[in-house]
């Protein structure tokens, strides 16, 4: 997950939750990635900016990914017809 850079200037900053279900038994822990929103008045804001991507920079790096995934996805098939196994 990545820090992201609203045009307001507002950061979306992953954070990770992690909880009990509350079973008591210590099963059922609950772990989940969110993001939180933080502003200039936040301590870690000029940090978390200088590595902050901007909406159009994540929407380009997903675009790449998924090009990229293009080729990764024949290669496998390649890979799996010359196999011959299921």
């Amino acid at each position: 997950m990545y820090v992201i850079r609203l045009p307001d200037g507002t950061l979306r900053v992953p954070r990770t939750a992690l909880a009990d279900s509350g079973t008591g038994t210590g099963e059922g822990r609950i772990i989940a990635q969110a993001y939180v929103e933080i502003g200039p008045e936040d301590p870690d804001y000029e940090r978390l900016l200088a590595e902050s991507l901007s909406e159009e920079e994540m929407d380009e790096r997903r675009r790449r990914w998924r090009e990229g995934d293009e080729d990764l996805l024949r290669t496998f098939e390649e890979w799996k017809a010359d196999r011959g196994d299921d």
